[in-house]
Parts: structure tokens; sequence; C-alpha cells
């Protein structure tokens, strides 16, 4: 019974739904879950305890902190800063991947995505642009830029957590192929999208509306995220403790209310880790995982190799999800050289996302944004350009790993 329900829930993870029903991924985690409460397979206290209350803890905090960048209007800035500029459109294309890069390993690349992307479209119609490899340059880089630290993502915060790695550890291991990986996705879109930079104004186009620049309150988001990120960096304090006090300290606000502030928090993405952590929680009691792991060694196929659990974590990641596959893999893997699994798995869920546009949340956000506005992005064109980028950093990610192996 417990393996059939989890192999139906990663079936609907995998699916992205329930044929027939409006049930997303995140309903399809919450019903695996109620499935086994209510057919006794884990009990509640068992369930409660499943949760990894520090992972929940820190990606919550983080939210919080960048919500408090979209409601001060920085992103906002951002975006009309960098249309602004005198740049042709491969200039601005470089730059649009250099700052999702940048924000997405601060900031977290989901919540910078959904700021980010309405605006970027909106500017790129005003501006007679084809909008399409802004875009999926802004999406791939979120997702590649992200993989350098342990804020970048959440499945960054759930691999760091569960292998206890350092801030710096991690970073060390992680951030230059992810770095790295900017100039790929640059040059790809430049080749593919050669001489489909222009298109005629968008008629009936709507105005970009921009939420006023708050430069206090930016300056406060900003004093807290370096406080934070230098508290990762320089203590052994609790991370969740950390992420916690900061949100604590940004809704402790005169300007905006908790209310719109929370509003910005994915309270699906943390209904859907918790859901996820008490389904897997009832498959590692049954022992099958571990049992299927040890064949899997005999035959030899061994997670605990860093090239294995890089590839492993990448075909993964495009089937049932980031998240869901960083929480499916990271509690059964060795921790005798936590930082170089951390990266294997960090690199292989953030360099195999750009795969199809529902490999990451990012993907999807683009397409739903930009359907919204009249600018259709199908399969075949985001893969069009997704599948040599993600070929070029799964190989760049792949000779980083060995290179780490032999050093």
């Amino acid at each position: 019974m417990t393996l059939t329900i989890f192999l139906l829930t990663y079936a609907g993870m995998a699916l992205g739904r329930i044929p027939g029903f409006r049930v997303d991924r995140t309903g399809v985690a919450l019903l695996g879950a109620i499935a086994l409460l209510v057919s006794d397979r884990i009990a509640p206290e068992a369930a409660w305890m499943a949760v990894s209350f520090p992972t929940v803890a820190l990606l919550f905090g983080l939210m919080v902190v960048s919500s408090a960048f979209i409601v001060s209007g920085f992103y906002d800035w951002v975006a009309r800063w960098v249309a602004g500029l005198p740049l042709g459109p491969r200039g601005l294309l470089a730059l649009l991947i250099g700052v999702a890069a940048v924000l997405s390993s601060i900031l977290t690349n989901d919540v910078v995505a959904v700021a980010m992307v309405p605006l970027i479209l909106q500017l790129a119609l005003a501006r007679g642009l084809n909008p399409v490899p802004l875009l999926l340059g802004f999406c791939f880089a979120a997702n590649t830029g992200a993989a350098g630290t342990v804020i970048g993502s959440p499945q960054n915060m759930i691999i760091a957590q569960g292998l206890n790695l350092s801030f710096t550890g991690f970073m060390a291991a992680a951030l230059l192929p992810s770095m790295l990986s900017l100039g790929l996705i640059w040059g790809v879109l430049a080749l593919v999208y050669r001489g489909k930079w222009l298109q005629a104004p968008v008629a009936g186009a709507a105005a970009p509306s921009f939420i006023p620049f708050e430069r206090l309150e930016t300056a406060k988001a900003a004093l807290v995220t370096l406080v934070v990120v230098i508290a990762f960096m320089a203590t052994d304090w609790p991370r969740e403790n950390v992420a916690l006090g900061a949100a604590a300290v940004l809704l402790l606000n005169r300007r905006f209310s908790s209310t719109d502030m929370l509003a910005h928090v994915d309270g699906e993405v943390l209904l859907l880790l918790g859901s996820l952590f008490i389904v897997n929680a009832a498959m590692a009691a049954t022992g099958l995982p571990q049992e299927m792991i040890a064949a899997l060694r005999d035959h030899g196929v061994d997670l605990a190799h860093p090239m294995t659990s890089f590839l492993t974590m990448g075909v993964l990641s495009d089937i049932v999800g980031n998240n869901p596959a960083a929480l499916l893999l990271t509690p059964y893997l060795p921790r005798t050289d936590p930082e170089l699994t951390g990266a294997a798995l960090a690199l292989g869920s953030g360099f195999s996302s750009n795969v199809v546009i529902f490999g990451s949340l990012a993907g999807m956000i683009v397409v739903q944004t930009a359907q919204k506005h009249g600018v259709t992005i199908s399969l075949g064109e985001f893969s069009k350009a997704g599948i040599p980028v993600t070929i070029l950093c799964m190989l760049l990610g792949a000779g980083w790993l060995l290179f780490l192996m032999g050093a």
C-alpha cells in the first residue's frame, strides 16, 4: 500500500497533475501525504517529525527577505535600469543573464523570476524587441546561477540542510561552474536567435506598471540580507534561526503591512515540501529504498559516486521536479565528502532544468507570464535553445566534478 501511494505520488509529480482533475503538483503531494495518514501507513506523530523544520523555516525566512525587495520596488527599479541602458539586443541579453544569476544566487531563483519576468516581457514589447530570447536567457541563468549558493534555490537548501553543508564549502564547490554556465547560455541564445532580435511593437500592449522605488526600505532589506550572508559564512548559528530572525526584522515594518509581504511567500512550495517529507518518510520506513540502493550498488550503479549522483539528479529533476528530486535522493547519499556530493546534486539539478518548460518553476513562470501578454513560447521553442544549453552545462558540470575528484 505504501509503495503504491508513493509511486502514484511521484507519477503525479512527473505528469504535473492528476489526469482528469485540476490538481497540480502541490495537490498531488498533499493527497499522497493524506492517503498515507488516513490509511495508517504513517502515524500522525511520525508524519509531524518527518517534516524538516530547519529546511522549511530556512526557506520561509528567505522568502520573506526576498519579498521585502518586491514590495520596496527594488526588482522594478532593476528592470527599468536595465531597459534604460543604451544596449543592443545581445548586450541586453548578456546583462539580463548576469542580473538573473546574481539575484537568484542571493534571493532565491523562483522568487526572482516571479518578480522580474513580467517586467522584462513588458519592457521588451515596448522597445520592439523579440522577448523570447531575453526571457529564456533570464530563465536559464536563474536556474544555473542559483546552483552556486545554498540560498539560490529551494533544492539547494534541501541539499545543504540534508548533508549539513557549510555556506562557504557549498559555494567553493559549486559557484565557479555555475558562473561559467552564463557564457554558454549567452552563446547558445545569440546563435539560435541571430537575425531574430526585433519585432514590430505589439498593438495595444500595456505599459509596464512599476511599484514605486523605496530607497530606505530597499537599503534596509539589503542590510538584513548582508547580515544573513555574513552569519551563514562566518558563524555556526543555525541557518533557519538566522533566516527567521531576518524575516522578523523585516516584517516589523512601519511602511508595509505584514500581509503585503507574506503575499509574496510561496506557500504552495512550502506545502509541497512538507507533504513530500511525509511521503518519503513513510517509504523509508518500509526499508525498500535502502534495499534498492544496495541492489543497484551490487549491479555497479553506486549513488555514492559524485558522477552518478550528478546524472541521477539531473534526470530525476526533469521527471519529477527539482525539489522532489532533492528530497528523494539526499537522505540516501553518503556524508564522506559532503561538499563534493552537494555540488554534484546542486549542479545536476540546476544545469538540467532547462531541457523542457516544466523542468523548473522558473520555466513555467516564463511561459505562463508570456502567454498572458499574448506571447507564445511553445515546448519546441523552449527546448530548441534549452537542450543545447543543458548539454553544454552538464558537460561543464561533469568536467568540474572530475576536476574536484582528482584534486
